[in-house]
């Protein structure tokens, strides 16, 4: 069967079902294998947090292990200036993080292909990713921009595990202070909290009226912590009785007792009444 000799269209981009963009990646320019990079534009109703605005984030899947963010950074701003690189095992919501820790102090990394969140400062940016040429592949190692890999990548790494200690001394006292700092404020906000819980002498509570189209707040901690400690010395006024089964029949047994003495003693008295009655009609 002769080949057929309609060429396929070059310089276009390859759409996939599920709206997703095929784009070609190629570890050096004198690479033979390519690598498949699968974009789309993020579009998630769910989404509410601020660090992956709809209009300007791309989601990203089969992100090779040898592209960290720096890489993945690199290799996305020729379609526009990058502002955030999120790479993750799963794709999911934005995880709000909390005190930042240093690299030293953080699980190592898991090793795999990722999935990535790509934020641009301009939403022109997105589209021209979007319809970047399938034909021309996106390469990761330059003269510019070395990676390396293998035995050298191993060695980098051993290096870098490496660290002062000066410079460690720096790193911890800089996140104890971040800490010190973190426990007066929550320190401040409950005493503010119990200054407007507390209750005056005849057991009320001040209520004042927050802003306008303000929800109803709920109970503080430091209401919650005393009503459960008036809960606990409530029980503590209680006596627990008759728990045990051996209890409630030993009370059973001295409440007999005690009937059985009260009506002797109720024999005594009355046989005394008739013993010393005097009035005799015959």
């Amino acid at each position: 069967m002769a080949p057929s000799k309609k060429k396929h269209a070059s310089n276009q981009p390859c759409v996939i079902p599920g709206g997703f963009t095929v784009l070609s990646l190629q570890f050096g320019s004198d690479s033979v294998a390519q690598h498949q990079l699968y974009v789309k534009e993020h579009k998630v109703r769910a989404e509410k947090c601020s660090h992956r605005p709809l209009d300007r984030t791309l989601f990203v899947l089969n992100i090779p292990p040898y592209c960290p963010e720096g890489v993945v950074k690199d290799l996305f701003s020729q379609f526009g200036s990058v502002q955030l690189v999120e790479l993750r095992d799963h794709p999911g919501s934005f995880q709000e993080s909390g005190p930042k820790l240093s690299r030293f102090f953080k699980p190592a990394a898991k090793q795999g292909f990722k999935v990535g969140y790509i934020v641009f400062h301009n939403s022109s940016s997105i589209k021209a990713a979007k319809s970047h040429p399938h034909d021309v592949p996106l390469v990761v190692s330059t003269e510019q921009r070395p990676v390396r890999t293998g035995v050298q990548k191993w060695i980098q790494a051993y290096t870098e595990s490496f660290i002062q200690p000066d410079k460690l001394q720096q790193i911890v006292d800089s996140f104890m202070e971040d800490y010190d700092k973190r426990k007066e404020e929550e320190a401040e906000k409950q005493k503010e909290e119990a200054e407007q819980q507390q209750e005056d002498e005849e057991g009320w509570v001040k209520v004042t009226r927050g802003p306008k189209g303000t929800k109803a707040r709920p109970h503080s901690e430091a209401a919650n912590k005393k009503a459960l400690q008036k809960e606990i010395r409530k029980k503590k006024r209680k006596e627990l009785l008759n728990f045990y089964t051996w209890q409630h029949r030993n009370t059973q047994k001295e409440h007999i007792a005690e009937l059985r003495k009260k009506f002797e003693e109720d024999k005594q008295r009355i046989a005394l009444l008739r013993a010393q009655r005097k009035f005799k009609p015959y």
